[in-house]
């Protein structure tokens, strides 16, 4: 039952925020008593903290699913951000901006989980890049890594809008691309961007 309620918790705090959802919401969504839910969690904040986990680990294991593809490194950004889309498709909140405005304490945790994870996906990404000539060869990886990811986790914290966060995240893409490619990768950027609908 445990399982289910995170489940459950998970789809309606993704759909509709984390704020937005009551446990009486949920309760009423599974049809069980609110009463079944504080056996297992005794607070909201509690069950936000379990289902930030694991979208979490399914979103690192959906990453880690498309970097073994082993799609070049522009096309690999760019079935990133698809996969990020097929995620969060429903709903016009960003869970990430609730999580941050009312749950702060359990946003920080979570941003302190993806600092190391995501910096070494963009980094393996940037190293892919150089190596396949997409990249240039005279970037600094660290400073480019920290650009993206201050450019993306802003975005996230700050745009109450999931839409307007997907539009902003796919032209930080363009924009961090752009600063690293070759022509060859421009070529190849441009070739992703007439492929990708917003």
């Amino acid at each position: 039952m445990k399982d289910k309620i995170i489940a459950k918790a998970t789809d309606l705090f993704l759909k509709l925020g984390f704020k937005s959802v009551t446990m009486d919401d949920i309760a009423c969504e599974m049809c069980i008593s609110k009463k079944t839910i504080y056996k297992y969690f005794c607070n909201k904040e509690i069950l936000i903290a379990e289902t930030t986990e694991i979208v979490h680990k399914a979103i690192h294991q959906s990453i880690d699913t498309i970097v073994a593809k082993n799609h070049n490194a522009i096309e690999e950004n760019f079935e990133i951000r698809k996969m990020f889309k097929e995620m969060f498709k429903t709903g016009e909140a960003s869970p990430a901006y609730q999580l941050r405005k009312h749950y702060p304490e359990i946003y920080d945790k979570v941003m302190s989980r993806e600092i190391n994870e995501c910096n070494a996906v963009f980094k393996q990404n940037i190293e892919k890049g150089i190596e396949q000539g997409l990249y240039r060869k005279d970037i600094s990886i660290v400073t480019y890594v920290g650009f993206y990811y201050t450019l993306i986790f802003s975005i996230n914290g700050n745009t109450s809008s999931e839409n307007k966060a997907k539009e902003l995240e796919l032209q930080a893409l363009e924009y961090h691309t752009r600063a690293m490619a070759t022509p060859k990768g421009i070529i190849e950027l441009e070739k992703q961007l007439l492929h990708f609908n917003i």
